[in-house]
């Protein structure tokens, strides 16, 4: 995965946009937790979620952006959570073992 690291709010609204174009993915890691580092490794290894745009937040050390992630697009905040944003809103989303890689690709391969 090509990660690009999510550490300002002004970022929130980049996704927004950029997710008119192209399904956008965020993933909130948990640096403290086993089922986190457990499906950030499964998130890598597989190839073909290397096509989609995707963002990686470090919520331990950016809670106030998880806490935005959730106001702006009126979701629960939880971790780990997986984000797939297609035209400026949430079509997919998932935490803890509810994350599967699959259900990630074809939810940003789906048109809306």
């Amino acid at each position: 995965m090509n990660w690009t690291e999510l550490k300002s709010e002004e970022q929130i609204n980049q996704i927004r946009e950029e997710s008119k174009t192209q399904p956008v993915l965020i993933f909130k890691h948990s640096t403290r937790c086993a089922i986190s580092r457990a499906t950030l490794n499964r998130m890598e290894r597989n190839s073909t979620l290397e096509t989609i745009k995707a963002y990686y937040l470090d919520l331990i050390s950016y809670r106030n952006i998880s806490n935005q992630i959730a106001d702006s697009f009126g979701i629960e905040h939880e971790s780990p959570q997986v984000l797939i944003i297609q035209d400026g809103k949430p079509v997919y989303v998932r935490s803890h073992l509810a994350i599967n890689v699959d259900d990630i690709q074809r939810a940003a391969l789906a048109k809306n």
